[in-house]
């Protein structure tokens, strides 16, 4: 009994041991992008390695590629398509630099550019009939009006109830019904938690509409929380001209906006703050 107890801890020991070995080799091997590349070079082909043009967006593609690998998700392929189109970008300015050694990475640059549009191509087939918003919305933004019925039909569903997703809500309303885009724009400041950077757009759209409606009080407290928040939309001289006031009345709005500024930045925020 003894012996086989002994046994028993002593195998328990081994595979400990075993499972750490194991653990830590799969850390070392990907310790750098180039082991990466050596173990898959399915995801590092068609990229202008071994240039120094380009090299964040490509290590970020490349990296996301192994994620896709691991996991071939719909939301790790959007995130691959962003990645690449970043990378695409990149890759249309570094093509047109001459190199001073090296002609050939001009050609691999240019290579890879036109791989990018493929892989752009072949994401988006992918992803054509993906239920996840936020891959609908940019469907919808490439100028897909299936995607965009399929979008509004989302409206009112705990689907969109994001900050991004009801600002790409109003973006739909904005030439519309100017009254609901301010409404979806006030709910998605409601659901900021606090942790999030606050899309400056959210507050400019605010401002710009409250100024279209001749709603002077809440164009002046819009374009103030702005400053507050770092979303400027002018500066103080220029909202001193264009909505003239008595002294006291802009000091009250001043405060009034600090204190709703503090608010969506706490994540507090609540539409009837405004009124």
């Amino acid at each position: 009994m003894m012996i086989n107890r002994a046994l028993t801890t002593t195998h328990r020991l081994f595979l400990s041991v075993a499972c750490l070995t194991l653990l830590g080799g799969c850390f070392e091997r990907h310790r750098s992008t180039e082991s990466l590349c050596q173990d898959h070079p399915e995801i590092c082909a068609n990229t202008n390695l071994n240039d120094g043009q380009c090299r964040l967006q490509r290590t970020q593609l490349i990296w996301q590629r192994y994620d896709v690998l691991q996991n071939p998700a719909d939301e790790e392929k959007f995130k691959e398509l962003k990645f690449t189109y970043a990378y695409q970008k990149c890759l249309e300015y570094a093509a047109r630099i001459e190199p001073t050694e090296l002609k050939e990475r001009k050609s691999l640059r240019t290579r890879a550019l036109i791989h990018s549009y493929e892989e752009i191509r072949r994401l988006s087939e992918e992803l054509a009939d993906s239920a996840d918003p936020q891959i609908i919305y940019y469907r919808w933004s490439q100028g897909d009006k299936r995607a965009l019925r399929q979008f509004l039909q989302l409206e009112g569903t705990p689907a969109l109830e994001t900050p991004e997703l009801q600002l790409a809500l109003a973006t739909f309303y904005t030439e519309v019904d100017k009254e609901k885009t301010i409404q979806l724009l006030k709910h998605a400041l409601e659901l900021y938690t606090g942790e999030q950077p606050i899309q400056p757009e959210i507050i400019q759209t605010l401002a710009t509409l409250s100024h279209q409606n001749k709603s002077t009080d809440d164009a002046y407290l819009w374009a103030k929380i702005g400053t507050e928040l770092g979303a400027s939309v002018a500066s103080q001289d220029k909202l001193n001209s264009f909505y003239p006031m008595a002294n006291a009345h802009r000091q009250q709005l001043d405060e009034k906006a600090l204190r709703i500024a503090k608010s969506i930045r706490r994540g507090e925020f609540s539409a009837d703050m405004v009124h």
